[in-house]
């Protein structure tokens, strides 16, 4: 005991209170359970109550310290304009943030793949759903014109839209003509050897010829007019008919 007073004595030093900021206070009273909570009534395996005592007995210390602070004029504030120096160096800052540049980079650069995969999947499943549209089309179109063969159908609106899809591709074409009509060579004949008219197709019917009846007489048209009935020239047993084949037996047998 002695020993130690002595080495106590040795390290101890006179100095004022500013000097040494020493505050040795017990922990603030609980707000909510006004009992004064000891040192003994704190669990130690609590981890909950062990860390709440020590924030109070800081918290006690803080209350007790800055007042005599304040009252000694020293300042407890840090100013506006303090700068404190970092704790790694500029050389290392440079080196972290080369390696935070990079490490975005990097996932740019994979997020731009991702999207490049992305769209060539769906450029790829378009093109896939043209062709099976394609494909469909082509058989309902099939069996279109297989049914119309047969007889179960009458529509040919199958044509109207081979047409109307054989229009579209050519519309392409048809902005690059810039005249109508023959060609050079065509007129130059037409000039030479004249032009006789349109003969492929003269003979077809028009409407209105298709709707003239004028000349049509029934009683000639079903074999009816004079000089035609049953005793004339031209009457039916006039006409030039085979008899059938047992009107040829009876003939044969009349014969023998």
């Amino acid at each position: 005991q002695d020993g130690l007073k002595q080495c106590l004595a040795e390290f101890r030093q006179q100095l004022t209170w500013v000097e040494r900021l020493d505050v040795t206070l017990g922990p603030v009273a609980d707000p909510v359970s006004q009992n004064a909570s000891t040192s003994d009534a704190v669990d130690p395996e609590n981890d909950f109550q062990r860390e709440m005592s020590f924030y109070r007995q800081a918290q006690a210390a803080v209350l007790e310290a800055l007042p005599r602070l304040r009252k000694l004029q020293v300042p407890t504030r840090r100013p506006d304009d303090y700068f404190a120096e970092m704790a790694k160096s500029d050389q290392q800052m440079q080196k972290i943030r080369q390696k935070l540049k990079s490490k975005q980079e990097a996932m740019e650069r994979s997020e731009k793949a991702k999207q490049l995969r992305a769209m060539r999947k769906y450029g790829k499943k378009v093109q896939v759903e043209i062709l099976q549209r394609r494909q469909k089309e082509k058989k309902n179109m099939l069996n279109a014109v297989k049914k119309y063969q047969k007889g179960l159908s009458d529509k040919l609106d199958f044509l109207d839209e081979e047409q109307t899809s054989s229009q579209g591709n050519k519309k392409g074409n048809a902005s690059q003509r810039t005249k109508k009509g023959p060609n050079a060579k065509r007129r130059y004949k037409n000039q030479k050897f004249g032009f006789g008219g349109k003969k492929k197709g003269s003979k077809w019917n028009t409407k209105e010829s298709f709707n003239d009846v004028s000349s049509f007489q029934s009683k000639v048209a079903h074999n009816k007019g004079p000089g035609k009935g049953k005793g004339g020239k031209g009457g039916k047993k006039a006409l030039n008919k085979r008899p059938g084949k047992r009107a040829r037996q009876k003939m044969k047998n009349r014969a023998r």
